[in-house]
C-alpha cells in the first residue's frame, strides 16, 4: 500500500490518498480528520501508525505503507 499527500489550492484543501499495489484508490480523505476514512478502509489498527506518517508526509511525495 501507498501513502500520498495532494497540496490543495486556494478553494481545494489538502487531501491524502491510499492506494494499494495496483495503485488502486482506497481512501481518499482531509489530514484533520484521518479516523473515519482509515477505519473504512479497513486499517483501523494501524491508526496511530498512519496519522504519524501524516504528520511528516511531504507533498506529491508517496511513501509506501508497511506494516
Amino acid at each position: 500500500m501507498y501513502i500520498l499527500r495532494i497540496k490543495g489550492s486556494a478553494k481545494i484543501p489538502d487531501y491524502i490518498q491510499i492506494r494499494d499495489d495496483e495503485f488502486t484508490l482506497i481512501a481518499y480523505f482531509r489530514p484533520e480528520n484521518p479516523d473515519k476514512a482509515i477505519e473504512r478502509c479497513g486499517l483501523s489498527e494501524h491508526i496511530l501508525e498512519i496519522k504519524e506518517i501524516i504528520n511528516h508526509l511531504k507533498y506529491g511525495k508517496i511513501s509506501k505503507l508497511q506494516f
